[in-house]
């Protein structure tokens, strides 16, 4: 079977021309994926507008006597530290915080103990 050169031409365009289409579809389905995603983001819960009242800082708790340690303003209270060393804890605090996008105030730990 032999091809004429208008065969062969055609057959070229013909297949130039599929894959422009699928091209065309791809863009398609990428940019309503991207409306879709934009679309997800603005349902969320939008941040308080600047005219509303701040929220009221958290008080700081009172001073312990017995350990004659203030507090620092804004805490939690104490974290009881089970053979772990403050740096140590200090840096877990702030692996988690990070890890969960909260300000490390915000979050209380209550007990920190090495498991062996």
């Amino acid at each position: 079977m032999t091809v004429t050169l208008a065969e062969s031409l055609g057959y070229s365009i013909l297949g130039m021309a599929v894959v422009f289409v699928m091209l065309v579809l791809l863009m398609v389905v990428i940019f309503a994926m991207g409306k879709a995603m934009t679309q997800g983001k603005k349902r969320q819960p939008a941040a308080p507008a600047a005219s509303e009242a701040p929220a009221a800082p958290v008080p700081a708790p009172a001073p312990d006597p017995k350990a004659g340690k203030v507090p620092a303003r804004g805490s939690l209270g104490d974290v009881d530290l089970h053979t772990v060393d403050d740096r140590t804890a200090a840096i877990l605090m702030a692996i988690v915080a990070d890890k969960m996008g909260a300000p490390l105030n915000e979050l209380r730990f209550i007990s920190i103990k090495e498991i062996q």
